[in-house]
């Protein structure tokens, strides 16, 4: 086992930076951990049954959209509408569930992207949270494809592109690294003919490729997915980190933002 001693305190997704390969950092309780230095070790995750809301702190039997309680859930800006399908956004024309947090998230530079992993996708995200939001998602490469000023712009783009590529990635093929071969500058250039000429506008003329590699020192063959719901302790040699999910080394997968506020000791 691990001689550090153990820490404990509500998950959140881990913090990330792009190095060489991606860098984790997982938070608790304000000490930060660095996960890659736990690849190859032994690790034991045990939860004490409590989950805290992450918008209002308040204790919660169930966890509703990765971390809220059904109050916030149904009424935090942060489980908007909007967050999920942008093109329904309405914080341009002055309505939003909060305007002073719709001024933060949904009226500033928006980031229409193409992230290439199970297949290509296309993905939406603010501009200040590149390249986090392309490692979250376990993206092997990703390109800016559109940069609008708003997030209802954005659903636009985002909707148009849907005709011809997918909005979500195959998280178990993402977990085996099984990657399609593909292009994201050409496909960019092809696809950009395709939009109307009042989004072509926003295209980005910048086709640098983010490539993003990952601390996985053994990818599953099969992928098994373990959560504190159904077991309180979870425990095993951390074979990598990839998206958001820890990687053990007997093809046990755990993703970590989906038990967003789940109370958790770490040894």
């Amino acid at each position: 086992m691990n001689s550090e001693a153990p820490l404990s305190g509500n998950l959140r997704k881990m913090q990330t930076r792009l190095e060489d390969f991606a860098h984790y950092t997982l938070m608790l309780n304000g000490i930060p951990i660095d996960m890659n230095a736990k690849i190859g070790k032994t690790i034991k995750l045990s939860f004490d049954g409590t989950i805290n809301c992450i918008a209002c702190g308040k204790l919660t039997k169930k966890s509703f959209g990765q971390g809220f309680c059904y109050p916030c859930f149904r009424d935090s800006p942060d489980a908007s509408e909007c967050i999920i399908r942008p093109e329904l956004c309405r914080a341009h024309e002055g309505e939003a569930r909060d305007m002073a947090w719709a001024e933060k998230n949904c009226l500033v530079e928006q980031i229409v992207y193409f992230a290439r992993s199970s297949a290509v996708k296309v993905g939406i995200t603010r501009a200040s949270q590149l390249p986090t939001r392309w490692i979250d998602q376990g993206a092997t490469d990703a390109i800016v494809f559109a940069r609008v000023p708003n997030r209802y712009t954005a659903g636009l783009v985002e909707v148009a592109m849907k005709e011809h590529l997918t909005d979500r990635t195959n998280w178990q093929r993402m977990l085996k690294n099984e990657v399609i071969d593909a292009d994201l500058v050409a496909t960019k250039a092809s696809l950009t003919g395709t939009l109307d000429a009042d989004l072509r506008q926003f295209v980005d003329t910048d086709n640098t490729v983010c490539s993003i590699n990952y601390p996985v020192n053994q990818y599953p063959e099969k992928v098994k997915s373990v959560g504190f719901d159904k077991q309180a302790e979870i425990e095993g040699c951390l074979a990598g980190i990839k998206g958001q999910y820890l990687i053990f080394d007997d093809n046990r997968v755990l993703n970590i933002r989906k038990h967003n506020g789940y109370r958790i000791t770490i040894a």
